[in-house]
């Protein structure tokens, strides 16, 4: 883990839900719908890179437990404070080194995380890990592929700054491809309209 990233996203945490419930309100809500509908009663689920756990709190109730992880110790902190069910569990993890064991979890979120690691295949290798075979992975990522350029890397040296890095930059084909290639197959995506596009993806386990 990079430290100064680590520290970024602590600071951001105060202002993390704020931005989510107002400026990509809309596709959020979205996809708690549409996560409501494939999740069952009888799952274990995991989620990496929950942030101040949005989606966790809202999908709890319609699984049988949820494990909900992120690296920065401030998001974990301001999830905890949130009201749960106690079927829902926060705590700190690497999202390239998760300590759960192999096929624990029938279904794996990681949520607009990905274009943010410097080693996303080494996180979803990782999901692979802990995913049981045919498991179910929900991988929405926000797309910045058409934002590629001069004045993209302009602003990106400036919140480099700060402490934030997207790594990864894809359009939303080159997200599902990116998926496909690291062992997932997938069954449904769609772009969601957010801050930037937002690539809703479901995709299944193939090992």
């Amino acid at each position: 883990m990079d430290a100064t990233n680590v520290k970024f996203w602590s600071r951001y945490a105060t202002i993390y839900d704020f931005e989510i419930n107002n400026i990509s309100k809309d596709a959020y809500n979205e996809m708690y719908r549409l996560m409501s509908s494939v999740l069952k009663k009888d799952m274990d689920v995991l989620e990496v890179a929950t942030g101040t756990g949005l989606i966790a709190t809202h999908i709890a109730g319609y699984v049988k437990s949820v494990i909900a992880t992120d690296f920065s110790r401030g998001m974990i902190e301001k999830a905890k404070k949130k009201p749960r069910l106690e079927n829902l569990q926060f705590s700190i993890e690497d999202a390239t080194a998760l300590s759960f064991p192999n096929d624990k979890f029938d279904a794996v979120i990681i949520s607009n995380a990905l274009h943010i690691m410097p080693n996303p295949e080494a996180a979803l290798a990782n999901i692979k890990r802990v995913l049981k075979p045919n498991g179910l992975l929900i991988a929405p990522n926000f797309s910045h592929g058409h934002l590629r350029g001069k004045s993209w890397n302009l602003s990106a040296a400036i919140l480099k700054l700060f402490g934030f890095v997207a790594y990864s930059k894809w359009l939303p084909a080159e997200y599902v491809q990116f998926i496909s290639l690291n062992g997932f197959s997938v069954d449904k995506w769609m772009v969601l309209k957010a801050a930037f596009p937002l690539v809703y993806l479901q995709a299944r386990n193939l090992d």
